[in-house]
């Protein structure tokens, strides 16, 4: 079955956020972290990936990126706590 990601990167504990959407989470985070990804995340150095939640299907991924992208600040940040309230870097515990 086809999996889906939704994905938040930062460049540091409580810092500028880019949440996404892809197919293949350890392979964009990649991206992201080697700067293979222009635009935002190169232009803020996002290399940090902090929160990700699968989707069984595309579409409702693609939705719940967009929904957390309206969402206030302080909303994300009370996520990405609950799941990760270190903020430690995630794609080290990815296997790819």
């Amino acid at each position: 079955m086809p999996q889906s990601w939704v994905y938040i990167m930062t460049n540091r504990p409580n810092g500028v956020v880019y949440t996404g959407v892809t197919a293949h989470l350890a392979r964009r985070a990649y991206e992201h972290r080697c700067g293979l990804v222009d635009g935002f995340t190169a232009k803020y150095r996002l290399l940090r990936l902090v929160y990700y939640e699968q989707h069984d299907e595309i579409l409702p991924a693609i939705q719940r990126e967009k929904n957390i992208k309206h969402w206030p600040r302080v909303w994300k940040v009370q996520m990405i706590e609950q799941m990760n309230p270190g903020w430690s870097d995630l794609y080290l515990t990815l296997n790819s």
